[in-house]
């Protein structure tokens, strides 16, 4: 969804001396030339390395104070430079810094998460905008050649299991990474199975729910869900804009979501990876 719209903002690394319009999304950056619109550029958050500010050289406006950003994808780095052509918008470079960083704080909306700090008194933590749709106790994650016993908590985001000896043995699955539920047969028998998107490691986990009945009422629980999220998805950006904060010139206020989650080293949450193939 658009945050902001900032016109007259220089391209000036890649197209110095057009003037166009800047999109502020809750995802991305989107630059559009207003004198050839097929000129463009959209930069997701996630390439984003850092954001600042430097002296550069317009034809437009001179030597001024532009917002440096550098990106980096598939281990190429990319520049860009945006100036501010109006001395209306003084909050270009807070506007773009603030939701970024409500993008980054966010992230559990959005990624898998192992290992996480995800409970608080044995109560899932909930994210602004989540709400639980059920608890299903005694729940067995099928990573090992015994299982674990655990919770399966399903939400309108995502779905959470954690360990009932371990809480911190846990995964957190947003439906937004999910590639498909299903229930296949398995060495522990009939098991909810779930396919995440190769983007964020393409895990297979299995799970079993007993008794049977219960098991497919959990599937299109999960199922229904995971179609309505796509209908209507929340990335977990959070952001409020304030009129008397526009015109004193600090911007965008960002209710922000703060992810305490603490994930283990690369050498465990590997392991933990492949555990949960071990079912199949």
């Amino acid at each position: 969804s658009e945050i902001d719209l900032v016109d007259k903002v220089e391209d000036t690394k890649g197209n110095n001396g057009d003037s166009g319009k800047l999109y502020i999304t809750n995802l991305r950056l989107l630059w559009i030339s207003s004198v050839r619109s097929r000129i463009n550029l959209s930069i997701g958050y996630k390439c984003i390395v850092s954001i600042n500010t430097r002296r550069t050289q317009s034809k437009l406006k001179g030597v001024v104070e532009a917002v440096n950003i550098l990106t980096k994808h598939n281990k190429t780095q990319y520049e860009f430079i945006f100036t501010n052509l109006s001395a209306e918008n003084f909050q270009l470079y807070s506007t773009i810094l603030n939701v970024h960083r409500a993008y980054e704080t966010s992230k559990i909306y959005r990624e898998v998460k192992l290992r996480g700090a995800l409970l608080e008194n044995k109560q899932l933590k909930l994210l602004p905008q989540e709400q639980t749709y059920n608890t299903i106790n005694g729940v067995w994650n099928l990573c090992n050649d015994q299982g674990t016993l655990g919770t399966l908590i399903i939400t309108n985001v995502r779905f959470v299991w954690h360990s009932s000896i371990n809480e911190a043995f846990n995964v957190s699955i947003p439906y937004l990474q999910l590639r498909g539920i299903r229930t296949k047969e398995s060495k522990f028998g009939l098991a909810l199975v779930i396919e995440t998107s190769r983007e964020s490691g393409a895990y297979v986990l299995g799970f079993r729910v007993d008794p049977y009945e219960k098991l497919k009422e959990v599937l299109k629980e999960l199922q229904t869900l995971h179609r309505v999220f796509t209908g209507s998805p929340i990335f977990g950006v959070q952001y409020e804009t304030s009129h008397h904060e526009e015109q004193e010139g600090s911007g965008l206020s960002i209710s922000a979501v703060q992810d305490d989650i603490e994930i283990v080293d690369d050498e465990q949450s590997d392991a933990f990876a492949v555990s949960l193939l071990y079912f199949m």
